[in-house]
This record gives structure tokens, C-alpha cells and sequence, in this order.
């Protein structure tokens, strides 16, 4: 029976004419299915479905998600990580769940060049209201001062080189940060991946990747599927620091603001 399936040109280009058309006839297609995105129940003879292709070095994973709630599409993951969703769907002991909850703390991630040691960049999720609108937020903010790549110097420059990057100064939290064109925010299978920079050509790098998977609640990905973009704010080390509580973050971003310490930039959703 055919589905109501949407296979995009991208996902085509991956898995082939012949594996697209058996999808759409339903002779490779599921019935019903997890959403990737909302993880909830949904069903390719029904309602209209996105196909959703997780590719990593090696390996590559066909996902179903509800075209509600995000397009069909290609999504750039890590072998390590596409691996164990596998365990995961396979029911494998020790395999990492993929389901969301709450990151109360700054997750570690990649290692950029600082002086004297070697800083970690702390990523908190988080809902933030802005002039009435809850939107999906990042906060970013290192464990050590950041000095400019190649410089003698000791004196802390995060700020200044991201908005050399396209982030803006923020000075109040009445209005959302403008765009950054070619930056986005990648949610893989309900969990925070990267935060991508433009790289060569069209295909973009991360600026920041997590060492694992990062959870976020339901609220902040049902957030996110509604507004598709993301606010990352950052800040100097030792300006915000790891706030228990979404209230609590707010007065902490609002502070760092009025001191001329925060800046910001709304990204797209890359993924799901």
C-alpha cells in the first residue's frame, strides 16, 4: 500500500531511485512509527511522514518522523554516536539511551586553544522568555579565558572573536539576537549533537561538538519544533556558571547583559 511518505532530493541522492520508490509503494516502509523528532506514535499510512537519513562515517540509519514536525532530510552525525542508536534500537545491554531528559550542568566539549591551560567550552539548555515568547536557548561560556589563536597576549578575546563571527552584542533580553547566516544548531534523535559554523564550501563544520549526545527536556525540543531556531548566547568564563534552575539562568544572562558581557545569535534547527 503506497505511504504518505516525503523523501527529499537529498535523501534520495543517498539511498538511491530504486530504495526511494520501494519506500513510496511501502514495500520498505513501515507502518506505524517513532517520531525521530517528538518521539511520539505516528503512522506512514495516515498522516504525512518525513524520511530522515542519519549518516555517519561508516554507517547510515533511515529514521521516520512526522512532517509536522521537521522535513525530510540528511543529518551529518558521528559513527561513535550513530552506532549506538543502533545498540539502542536493537535493545542492546549498555547501549545508550534516546530519549531526552534534563542536563542540569555544562556538558564538556571539544578543546580550543587558551593560556595557561586548555579550555572547555560548558553548553546549558535552556527556555528563555523574551517579550512574551518562550524561545529554545544555549548558553555557552568556557572554563578558562579564550586568547586569540597565534597571539602572545593573555588577555581574553571570546567575545571579540565571536562576533567577528557574526554573533551580536547583547545588552538586554527585550528582543531575540539577529540571525548568524550559515550557523546552526544540529538535534540528532532528540538529542543536542553540535553547534555548525560555515566551513568550505557548502558544507559545515562544528564549532562546538559534544563528547556525547547531550539530553534536553521535552519542553525545550517541543519548543523547538515550534520556533525551528535556536538562541546561543555566550559569555566569558566565571560570568554566568551553572545555574539549577531556568529563572535563575535568566538573571544570569540578564546580568551578564547589562555588564556588556553577553553576546548572542538565533540559528536555525539542523536536524531534528
Amino acid at each position: 500500500m503506497p505511504r504518505m511518505l516525503d523523501v527529499s532530493d537529498e535523501v534520495r541522492a543517498e539511498i538511491g531511485d530504486q530504495e526511494a520508490d520501494r519506500l513510496l509503494t511501502g514495500d520498505n516502509a513501515p507502518g506505524s512509527y517513532d517520531c525521530t523528532s517528538c518521539r511520539t506514535a505516528g503512522d506512514t499510512e495516515q498522516e504525512r511522514t518525513s524520511t530522515v537519513l542519519f549518516v555517519g562515517e561508516e554507517t547510515a540509519v533511515l529514521a521516520f518522523a512526522h512532517a509536522s514536525c521537521i522535513p525530510s532530510q540528511v543529518v551529518p552525525v558521528s559513527e561513535e554516536q550513530l552506532q549506538g542508536a543502533v545498540r539502542s534500537i536493537n535493545g542492546e545491554a549498555g547501549a545508550p539511551p534516546v530519549t531526552a531528559a534534563v542536563p542540569t550542568v555544562p556538558a564538556p566539549a571539544q578543546q580550543i586553544e587558551t593560556l595557561p591551560r586548555q579550555a572547555v567550552l560548558g553548553v546549558t539548555s535552556g527556555l528563555v522568555l523574551i517579550s512574551g515568547d518562550l524561545y529554545p536557548a544555549l548558553v555557552v561560556e568556557p572554563t578558562e579565558p579564550i586568547v586569540r589563536p597565534g597571539s602572545d597576549g593573555q588577555e581574553d578575546e571570546f567575545l571579540h572573536l565571536l562576533t567577528e563571527q557574526g554573533f551580536v552584542p547583547v545588552g538586554h533580553l527585550k528582543e531575540a539576537p539577529a540571525d548568524n547566516p550559515g550557523w546552526s544548531v544540529l538535534v540528532a534523535m532528540g538529542r543536542l549533537h553540535a553547534v555548525l559554523q560555515p566551513g568550505p564550501g557548502t558544507t559545515p563544520t562544528a564549532w562546538w561538538q559534544a563528547h556525547q549526545p547531550l539530553q534536553v527536556t521535552d519542553d525545550w525540543r517541543s519548543t523547538v519544533n515550534r520556533t525551528k531556531k535556536v538562541l546561543v548566547f555566550a559569555a566569558p568564563v566565571g560570568t554566568i556558571g551553572a545555574q539549577p534552575r531556568e529563572d535563575l539562568l535568566a538573571e544570569a544572562l540578564e546580568r551578564a547583559a547589562a555588564a556588556g558581557l553577553l553576546v548572542g545569535a538565533a540559528m536555525p534547527l539542523a536536524g531534528t
